[in-house]
């Protein structure tokens, strides 16, 4: 607060300071500037950072009970006149250590404090409260994000509110061909709807870019004033994720765990449904297996633009330029068996490619019911996109 209370009467000024003082009283730390104090002022205050023209630290502590610190601080340095009684102690402060009076007494005053045991306690304090375990600041740094998001619906709310109005669209849009198998053509169309969800994950990647550009902007302040390192922040960052870099300068990664987690978890329920795909324990979790890191490091691949560029516009052009690149190569608009052999290194680098074919083969890779060609749909997906059943695991992990 600077001066709260310039301009003010005692009563008012005396309100203000019974209002901070309550305020530090329920743990908070409330720093003020302040000029002219009363004496009575001047005695709600814990510690006093007092410093000359150019800043230069003159005493940093403990003001005491009726200034009695302070006092016997100055009192200590040899030629600074006593303190009257009933005088105004952060008067006779100023007073004693004015530049003119340094040169009467020949005597810096900031020379004298840092030769001090006051000095040296407090820069072994700093020492002490500068470096907190990794445990500590990854702690810190989750607790700040969590709030950071729950603080953000325009981010969060938003983000299930039109997840679910895309499944819902999905949904009728695809109804109930998932059971439908009895021509290549019904398969290609309970693939699409699953090739047609990864662009979700691009709405993910395309919404959290601003979010953590702002949030970028507090990393860099923070880090410089030695809150805590990257790794913490990134760490934390990805915690929140799952639930809504210093290679991704961002809490945002656990943050986004529980976010992501139900947005994956809204949207595959309402299509598994109303798709109506195979109801079984294991086919349905395979499905929400798929969509939730999906969702996730469509996720992080926005961050991670983010902290590769200078900001968020010119991450969302480097960001967009591979979604196309992943759509081509996801291995339904071209199979992976019709890929030149000089490209197919890249379908087994794409990320999308491997969502497709965990998602294709958990739902169809096992069924043995055959088609009007006189071929079965497991034997189907293995000629035509090179799918094979016993291929999840690895598509999984």
């Amino acid at each position: 607060m600077d001066e709260p209370t310039s301009g003010l009467d005692a009563r008012a000024a005396a309100i203000v300071m019974r209002t901070v003082r309550n305020t530090v009283d329920t743990g908070r730390t409330v720093v003020c500037t302040i000029h002219q104090p009363s004496i009575d002022i001047f005695d709600a205050f814990d510690e006093l950072f007092l410093m000359k023209r150019g800043g230069q630290e003159l005493y940093v502590g403990p003001i005491g009970r009726h200034s009695c610190h302070l006092i016997e601080h100055f009192e200590g340095i040899e030629g600074v006149s006593k303190i009257q009684d009933g005088y105004n102690p952060a008067t006779w402060m100023l007073e004693v250590t004015a530049s003119a009076q340094e040169m009467v007494l020949g005597v810096d005053f900031t020379e004298v404090y840092k030769n001090s045991d006051l000095y040296r306690r407090n820069k072994a304090l700093i020492k002490e409260l500068s470096t907190p375990s990794f445990f500590t600041q990854c702690m810190a740094c989750l607790w700040k994000q969590r709030w950071s998001y729950w603080r953000n619906p325009a981010y969060t709310a938003v983000r299930v509110v039109f997840t679910t109005f895309i499944a819902l669209m999905f949904g009728t849009l695809f109804w109930d061909l998932g059971s439908k198998m009895n021509t290549p053509q019904d398969l290609f169309n309970a693939i699409g709807s699953m090739y047609a969800a990864l662009f979700l994950g691009v709405q993910n990647s395309s919404s959290v870019q601003p979010v953590v550009a702002v949030e970028r902007t507090v990393f860099y302040r923070e880090r410089a004033a030695g809150m805590y390192s990257a790794v913490p922040y990134a760490f934390a960052e990805v915690e929140t994720s799952l639930i809504i870099q210093t290679l991704f300068p961002k809490q945002h990664v656990l943050v986004e765990l529980p976010y992501v987690f139900v947005q994956a978890a809204v949207y595959g329920v309402i299509v598994y449904a109303m798709i109506g795909f195979e109801w079984t324990v294991a086919k349905f979790f395979w499905y929400l297996f798929f969509m939730y890191f999906t969702l996730l490091y469509f996720t992080f691949y926005g961050m991670m633009t983010v902290a590769m560029t200078p900001n968020h516009h010119i991450s969302a052009i480097v960001a967009a330029s591979f979604y196309g690149i992943w759509n081509l190569f996801s291995g339904f608009v071209i199979p992976r068996t019709r890929i030149p052999i000089w490209w197919r290194w890249y379908y087994w680098a794409c990320p999308v490619a491997w969502t497709l074919y965990g998602l294709i083969v958990s739902q169809f890779g096992d069924i043995k019911d055959e088609l009007d060609t006189n071929q079965s749909v497991k034997d189907f997906l293995r000629s035509y996109f090179g799918y094979k059943h016993d291929f999840v695991g690895v598509a999984a992990g």
